[in-house]
């Protein structure tokens, strides 16, 4: 007999709460790394973030939904750490509440929760804040590894801000850019969850284990920066292209890993997902090099989750059941 029924044919024992749960485990790294460079300001900031996120989900679906408590789910925990990852450890507090509000209210629970936000609810609340208190967002404490009570008072310039801001052709004095060793570890200035590369490559390690993620979107959208800023640098010989330091300073490897990777804003199909990548690494490259701004990782990943129904609707897996 043959039997039919919709999707999904398989189950498994895996639900929600424990994806987003291994997500959380996989974040804790750069959480750690914060605290160790930042000190208490970042655990401020991240608890900070992750209690207002929490609470207004919650508010919404109590007062305004009307609606089952759906914080269980732990995904208003990993909006929390997502947007305070994306904050510099000097922020007020009180701004954090309002990217909070924009991530949660406006760009997750307004599109009806939880798989119905067309857009990173995080990214979203994020360049709110950037828009918004552009001097607060830019304003970049140096880091003061386990000085943990050490006050903000010394800042500078992101990697990605000297590059962007040094005349072409020029080589800096000695000193001015970080080493490769600091970009890798996280003793450098940058939003707090971002510094550390060898946090988040834990993080995905750990994410790849649990098959939570595929390798395909961190894959593609890296190696797409990589490759881009690496034929400029063969060409030109200029530093501001130098590839190693696109990969190791800013967002792209917090945005690759955990950001353009969300389940919701990103494509259903593998050659999607490759195709979504990419353009979000173009993206980021032309942002970085010919923008305004030196980051370019939000704006890529929001711009490409506008473009996700449509890519769903052009790029199909293979279909089984019908003659070709």
């Amino acid at each position: 007999m043959l039997k039919i029924s919709t999707t999904p044919h398989f189950q498994t024992q895996v639900n929600t709460r424990q994806i987003m749960l291994d997500v959380i485990i996989a974040l804790l790294p750069a959480a750690l790394a914060a605290v160790l460079f930042f000190g208490v300001n970042a655990l401020l900031v991240i608890l900070t973030s992750v209690a207002s996120c929490v609470f207004f989900e919650y508010a919404v679906c109590r007062w305004w939904l009307k609606s089952a408590n759906t914080t269980h789910d732990l995904s208003a925990i990993i909006t929390g750490l997502l947007l305070a990852y994306n904050l510099p450890s000097s922020i007020p507090l009180g701004m954090i509440l309002a990217g909070a509000f924009m991530a949660i209210v406006v760009a997750k629970m307004c599109y009806g929760g939880l798989g119905k936000n067309i857009f990173n609810p995080a990214l979203v609340g994020r360049v709110f804040l950037f828009i918004s208190f552009p001097v607060q967002m830019t304003h970049w404490p140096q880091p003061h590894f386990l000085n943990f009570f050490a006050v903000d008072a010394q800042t500078g310039a992101t990697t990605l801000g000297l590059l962007k801001h040094m005349e072409p052709g020029t080589t800096p004095p000695e000193g001015i850019l970080p080493s490769y060793e600091d970009m890798f570890i996280g003793n450098i200035g940058g939003c707090i969850g971002e510094i550390s590369a060898l946090a988040l490559l834990l993080g995905l390690i750990y994410l790849l284990w649990r098959g939570i993620i595929t390798w395909h979107i961190p894959f593609y959208y890296v190696g797409t920066v990589f490759i881009l800023t690496g034929i400029l640098y063969l060409l030109t010989g200029d530093i501001r292209y130098d590839p190693l330091r696109h990969i190791l300073s800013g967002g792209l490897l917090l945005g690759a890993f955990f950001m353009a990777t969300d389940y919701a804003t990103s494509p259903m199909t593998v050659r999607g997902q490759v195709l979504y990548a990419i353009a979000c690494g173009i993206l980021t490259v032309v942002i970085r090099l010919y923008g305004a701004y030196p980051e370019g990782v939000s704006f890529a990943i929001l711009i490409m989750n506008a473009f996700v129904p449509l890519i769903d609707k052009y790029v199909h897996g293979r279909i089984f059941g019908h003659r070709r």
